[in-house]
């Protein structure tokens, strides 16, 4: 019965993110105590007791294994959003902003969607999405019309990550498991189909979009006012924060620890090397370009409202439920290419990371007697990488990197399902027919 409750708990938490703007109840909150209520309900679910609750049977699960696991993304998170906004502060973007001098809405459209799509493929989908909700707010004046680029890059950066060993959690955990074990092949089968599931809603947003857009003017804000910074510090920073943020994926190629520590490495480098950098200028103008200072900017409530989603979510994998969906999919579509579709669509509900997770345990991909369909490299796998992450792009909060922009420009849930799901749900399919294309017909 309980476990029947976590999941109304967990419908009813996100219908309120989902109408934040009526209710007036920012979703950070809600987000929080939907996740922290569902673990304490599955504290009272019969036949559990506290020593799996934290520790979890056999070192398995429970919420310590959690809860290290969205460390991970949170440590991430934080670490890319400081680098960015020191890069910021220094005024590096304007660097890449002043090179791009249109103002006509559909150039920037197609601009916006391959910077996004080959950066996420590069650094991954979420820091790229920070990166460029970060040029979109030297490019664009309008916050609606923002909004509507800020949806173009959570569908660019999650079929950017998809078909890159790097670029997407998901796709990373199939590549490091085991599951898509030949980087080369998996690129060569996935970045069509993920180019597809990006250009066709740019092809239909570029019929919609009339006329020009409005560049920003300075922003007065006390709070965000910019200090001059000189022409080789704005591009001494760009460079430095780009390298940082290119050297996580490298860090963790070679070392095999988490993402999260390559990030903080990377942090740590330019934190020092910025102090160094200003070490002769006086105490306010030092201060304000210090990453002590630019901390204050970080967006906290983003941060936590990450938290309690992905808390959320873990509930709902540790008491079964995402297992107990992943056998129905196997039970009543059977077909792998049905079956992923739906898990893609699936992880723009709940997180993609359990799900696929869930996939992993239960199909083995070697020894005996396996499915062409399911060995290492074969169709299942390389198919759910494309699914798990392009499907959370057709809702807002169903990727990292659409939690993080939603975050970031305070985008509605509502607009999102009325502006963008649509023209995701469409790149999807198209992406989909256009895997099938290639490899089955």
């Amino acid at each position: 019965m309980l476990s029947v409750l976590m999941i109304v708990v967990f419908v009813l938490g996100y219908m309120a993110i989902a109408f934040e703007h009526p209710l007036k109840i920012d979703k950070a909150p809600t987000a929080l105590i939907t996740g922290m209520v569902c673990w304490a309900m599955y504290v009272f679910v019969p036949g559990i007791d506290h020593h799996i609750v934290e520790h979890g049977a056999n070192g398995n699960g429970g919420l310590y294994h959690h809860l290290f696991d969205i460390a991970n993304i949170l440590f991430f998170l934080l670490g890319a959003m400081t680098i960015v906004e020191l890069v910021d502060a220094h005024e590096g973007f304007a660097v890449i902003t002043d090179k791009i001098k249109t103002t006509s809405k559909v150039k920037l459209l197609w601009i916006v969607g391959f910077l996004t799509f080959f950066f996420s493929a590069g650094l991954d989908n979420l820091t790229s999405s920070i990166v460029m909700i970060s040029l979109l707010r030297k490019l664009v004046a309008d916050k609606k019309t923002r909004w509507l680029y800020a949806g173009v890059v959570i569908l660019a950066a999650n079929a950017g990550g998809a078909w890159s060993p790097i670029g997407d959690v998901t796709t990373t955990m199939l590549w490091i498991k085991g599951q898509l074990p030949d980087v080369p092949q998996m690129i060569v089968s996935l970045i069509i189909p993920s180019l597809v599931a990006m250009i066709v809603p740019l092809i239909i947003l570029s019929f919609m979009l009339k006329g020009t857009f409005e560049r920003p003017k300075a922003n007065k804000d006390k709070e965000h006012q910019i200090v001059p910074t000189t022409q080789f510090e704005r591009v001494f920073l760009l460079i430095l924060g780009a390298l940082g943020l290119i050297s996580v994926p490298v860090f963790k190629t070679v070392t095999h620890l988490p993402p999260f520590m390559g990030m903080m490495l990377s942090l740590g480098v330019i934190w020092a090397i910025t102090e160094v950098l200003h070490r002769k200028k006086n105490h306010e103008t030092k201060s304000q370009l210090s990453v002590i200072s630019i901390l204050k900017k970080v967006d906290t409530a983003s941060v936590l409202f990450f938290l309690g989603i992905l808390m959320a979510v873990a509930a709902l994998q540790e008491v079964g439920h995402l297992d107990v969906v992943a056998s129905f999919l196997q039970e009543e579509l059977g077909n792998i290419y049905a079956m992923n579709m739906a898990i893609g669509i699936l992880s723009s509900i709940v997180d993609n990371v359990p799900l696929v997770a869930a996939a992993q345990g239960m199909f083995p991909f070697e020894g005996p007697g396996i499915s062409a369909d399911f060995i290492a490299g074969g169709p299942f796998w390389e198919f759910l990488a494309y699914c798990a992450g392009t499907g959370g792009s057709c809702l807002i909060i169903g990727s990292a990197a659409g939690v993080a922009v939603m975050g970031l420009e305070k985008i509605d849930f509502i607009w999102y399902v009325k502006k963008i799901s649509l023209l995701a749900v469409v790149g999807y399919v198209a992406g989909a027919a256009t895997y099938y294309v290639m490899h089955v017909i």
